[in-house]
């Protein structure tokens, strides 16, 4: 892999490449975001959006009944520097999402409104690595990922309005988090082995008929 990446570096500019490197320094898995059946377009593309300005590399979607659609121009093409795993194969996508985290040591972090929850601000991201979920606007996390999720997490409320817009929402929680991690001695950013699956997405979705320059490297290896 690292002598793909080193052919394909040649292909773009010294700025960009030193553009890439600087941001895989503040990438991190450590911290994800789970979407379950976002369907508003304006809302799906600012979670995204969030989602790379923060660092977060990886999105996972949920589509049970809703399909994932985001608006392109609210997005800024954000969906293109992240890595976006789609759960929308099985019949119950949100336990196969859940499944598939957990295996990977993620704690499930479900949030939701109301009081009686623990607060956004006492989450210890010191217990390890961790997934962040998000419902619609209207319904909310299913009930099933609330009862799947390891704790349940609630955004503090001064007003008489219950909830927050989801964007706002993930955006509140993106920045309290991503703080607390900068601000912790944990072991967040990404691996050696990490940055190459990212920096080689990047790259491929940066240099023009990519795949055709992929092709040729690699059978000229033969």
């Amino acid at each position: 892999m690292k002598e793909l990446i080193k052919h394909l570096s040649k292909c773009i500019t010294d700025e960009r490449l030193e553009l890439f490197q600087k941001n895989l320094l503040n990438r991190t898995k450590y911290l994800t975001v789970v979407l379950e059946n976002i369907y508003q377009p304006l809302n799906a593309s600012a979670v995204l959006r969030s989602a790379d300005c923060f660092g977060v590399q990886d999105v996972h979607v949920i589509e049970n009944y809703n399909e994932f659609s985001p608006d392109r121009e609210v997005a800024m093409g954000s969906s293109n520097w992240l890595t976006i795993n789609r759960y929308n194969k099985k019949e119950n996508n949100t336990l196969e999402c859940i499944k598939s985290l957990k295996s990977q040591g993620y704690r499930i972090i479900a949030t939701v409104p109301g009081k009686g929850v623990q607060s956004l601000d006492s989450l210890d991201v010191s217990k390890g690595k961790f997934a962040l979920m998000f419902g619609t606007e209207m319904e909310g996390l299913t009930k099933e990922a609330q009862e799947m999720a390891d704790e349940l997490v609630t955004i503090p409320m001064y007003g008489f309005t219950e909830s927050f817009n989801l964007s706002v929402s993930a955006a509140i929680c993106l920045y309290q988090l991503r703080t607390k991690l900068e601000k912790s001695n944990l072991d967040w950013k990404l691996n050696d082995e990490e940055k190459d699956f990212v920096i080689l997405q990047w790259l491929r979705y940066t240099i023009d008929r990519s795949e055709i320059v992929e092709k040729d490297f690699l059978q000229n290896r033969i």
